[in-house]
């Protein structure tokens, strides 16, 4: 049982006894964990290893339920590393699919990491899957994980290039699901979440196309033209605006000798500098969209254009949100993400 869970049940039961306290439990409901599917381009940043923690954390507290993982880069590291921080978090039996050889390619400061051994030979970062090349692709794990859950329930957290999600609306029905992916997708999905996009002047610049887009922007166009479900686009300026705090880095993962967030992180850039936190506020909306860390953008549309630029138009009808972090919200918000990132692995699991 998650420790969240197992925290809240507890506190029912005790309450429950307490004079006054019996109709507690009819009426205190423990909210179902989110289920949730993370597809990342893990490779570049450490944004999605620290996403992919606070995920676990959250799972921890009761809140979420890590379906699956997708990558969106192809790099044959890049899938051992996550079933590595998986395995770091008690969870290495996680389904992890490829986008495989068509995939973004590119380079990695940490993701060898995940070879690196102790003085004694052994791994220093656990895990099985020793190749991206052996894993299942993508699309397969999209497919499979969504036939199994209810309808209208499950939440994809998209962190990456929109590749594996745009092949997923393009599939056929398969051994999976009779639906064709784009049905599939209506049928299951009840909210995308996704890093993605800039709807405010960067730096000077009124046309920052960003990087998720820009990378494959065919898919990102087919994904914003045709995805059936509601979607909100965390843009390039959240992230800017909640600096994930090195002095985290330094102090709050040295409960173990080697913690592979703060050893990617440090790989990547390491302190004194402050990293964006683009793809963590995706994966805290996903699940916690009720908590008040963000506003949202009234109802519209995102358009991507040839070039990647990506442009939001108000609309009632409008399928498409955005998110805004107030002045107001931020110390909550970054607060949140730096406990739930650096939460050490929930005892027992």
């Amino acid at each position: 049982m998650p420790c969240g869970i197992l925290t809240a049940a507890l506190a029912v039961a005790v309450l429950s006894a307490i004079p006054g306290f019996g109709n507690l439990r009819h009426s205190v409901a423990l909210r179902e964990p989110v289920p949730i599917i993370l597809d990342t381009d893990i490779c570049g940043d450490c944004d999605d290893v620290l996403a992919l923690s606070l995920i676990h954390a959250l799972e921890s507290r009761g809140h979420c339920r890590l379906l699956a993982v997708t990558i969106s880069v192809d790099h044959e590291k890049a899938a051992p590393f996550v079933d590595a921080v998986n395995t770091f978090h008690r969870r290495g039996n996680i389904p992890i699919g490829v986008v495989g050889q068509g995939g973004v390619v590119e380079q990695s400061a940490f993701l060898s990491l995940v070879d690196q051994k102790n003085a004694d030979g052994t791994s220093r970062y656990p895990h099985d899957l020793n190749s991206g090349r052996s894993a299942p692709s993508a699309l397969a794990v999209l497919r499979g994980t969504l036939a199994a859950q209810p309808d209208h329930s499950v939440v994809i957290a998209q962190v990456g290039f929109s590749t594996n999600l745009a092949h997923l609306l393009d599939s056929p029905p398969d051994e999976h699901s009779p639906l064709p992916g784009i049905e599939l997708v209506r049928r299951k999905v009840k909210l995308l979440s996704l890093m993605a996009g800039a709807f405010e002047t960067i730096e000077g610049n009124s046309h920052y196309c960003e990087y998720n887009v820009i990378k494959d922007v065919k898919s990102a166009r087919a994904v914003a033209d045709r995805w059936p479900s509601p979607m909100v686009f965390s843009p390039f300026e959240v992230g800017i605006a909640l600096p994930y705090p090195a002095t985290s880095i330094e102090r709050d993962y040295g409960y173990v000798a080697h913690h592979p967030v703060a050893d990617a992180y440090i790989q990547r850039n390491p302190p004194p500098h402050n990293r964006p936190t683009w793809d963590l506020t995706s994966v805290l909306y996903a699940v916690m969209p009720d908590r008040g860390y963000f506003d949202l953008s009234p109802t519209g549309r995102v358009t991507v254009a040839a070039d990647g630029f990506t442009r939001f138009e108000p609309s009632p009808t409008g399928r498409h949100r955005y998110l805004i972090v107030r002045p107001e919200q931020r110390a909550r918000a970054l607060e949140a993400m730096v406990q739930l990132s650096s939460q050490p692995p929930c005892v027992g699991r």
